[in-house]
């Protein structure tokens, strides 16, 4: 059988993969629409890592209309110049991981975007916000709590906005899957069922070294399952207890689980049952409230979205996810506005302290708390 690499089935298929305090805000955030071409002054993003998102990212800014990739930061030389051919980036704009502080004297970038391995998010986002740049940090925006924290904290120390690269708050599906569930539309949410993963091949890739990512398939994609039950139903979960999955291959999972499944009970009376995995491929939400059900497949992913409700099939644009997201961010940045909530580290570190509970979880048999 012929092997597909994480990106190719990622591109293929849509899978992948990027919540809030009250139903208020994400009921009312609606992804940003042309109205009428913008052609101001664009933010100047450098971004710091240029692994396979970073190439999905730069897809991104091709077609966005407020934020321009003006910069890198890479260890590679050879990436350096391949990204310098490619996307027209000045000498001046690129950086590796030593020199990577001077950014501070360097007008022309606003921002630095953060898209390294989950456990040097801490370091670099720490780094840019003392250079006085504002960050976008990848998900999960950090591998515990406590780098989370302090993530936040230099951020406003340094008074710039740190922002998570949630994209699904920008795509129209999952906007929808949001409205459905926090407007009760189908009544009460019962029961969320949110699954995500992929088949892993490769030993050498570095998501499955704990070292470097922090975890398994929780941290990785699973991320996208809590983030999706805590927007269906716009409440925070009070509750976790979760199992591991069993260890299907020896030399891949020495470091970090296979597959893991938990449940989250909410204040509401909603129970989500969620799973991420690394043994198949998987991507689907299904909700079930008091007077009928919602759901996508794909669901949680790069798209395109496939959705229907109780009433019927659901039809929206596939968008660049990226793009809106970018767009969502540097139109307000560029304004000079806070960002909101629910892509601030803030929401960050609330999946933190959630994946954190289903770790514990797991580990010990136990029901955790979650308030």
């Amino acid at each position: 059988m012929k092997k597909i690499s994480r990106r190719s089935f990622l591109l293929n298929t849509g899978l992948a993969v990027g919540a809030t305090t009250t139903a208020a805000t994400l009921s009312s955030f609606v992804p940003i629409k042309s109205i009428k071409k913008y052609d101001g002054k664009k933010l100047n993003i450098a971004l710091c890592g240029l692994g396979n998102y970073a190439g999905i990212l730069a897809d991104g800014f091709a077609t966005s209309a407020y934020c321009n990739l003006a910069g890198i930061i890479t260890g590679h030389p050879a990436k350096a110049e391949q990204w310098k051919k490619q996307y027209n980036i000045p000498d001046k704009n690129i950086y590796n991981y030593e020199n990577f502080d001077t950014i501070a004297q360097n007008k022309d970038i606003d921002v630095v975007y953060v898209v390294l391995p989950n456990s040097m998010h801490k370091e670099y986002t720490i780094r840019a916000a003392q250079a006085g740049k504002h960050v976008i940090c990848e998900k999960p925006m950090a591998t515990s709590v406590e780098d989370c924290e302090a993530m936040i904290a230099a951020c406003k120390k340094a008074g710039v906005q740190l922002a998570i690269g949630y994209r699904l708050h920008y795509e129209p599906y999952n906007l929808e899957l949001k409205r459905l569930g926090q407007e009760k539309v189908f009544g009460p949410v019962r029961l969320i069922e949110a699954s995500l993963g992929y088949n892993v091949t490769d030993a050498n890739q570095w998501r499955l070294h704990k070292a470097l990512s922090g975890g398994g398939p929780l941290m990785n994609v699973g991320i996208y399952c809590v983030q999706c039950s805590r927007y269906v139903t716009g409440e925070e979960p009070v509750a976790v207890t979760a199992q591991f999955g069993p260890v299907t291959n020896a030399t891949l999972f020495t470091e970090v689980e296979a597959s893991v499944m938990w449940q989250l009970e909410f204040p509401g009376g909603a129970v989500a049952n969620c799973s991420s995995t690394y043994n198949c491929n998987v991507d689907r939400v299904f909700v079930s409230a008091d007077q009928g059900q919602f759901e996508l497949s794909p669901a949680i992913s790069y798209g395109p979205f496939v959705g229907k409700t109780s009433n019927g099939p659901l039809n929206f644009p596939d968008i660049n996810q990226q793009t809106a997201q970018l767009d969502g961010m540097g139109k307000l940045i560029l304004a000079n506005q806070p960002l909101p909530n629910h892509i601030t580290g803030e929401e960050g570190l609330k999946d933190l302290k959630i994946m954190e509970a289903i770790y514990a979880s797991a580990r010990t048999g136990k029901k955790i708390g979650l308030v």
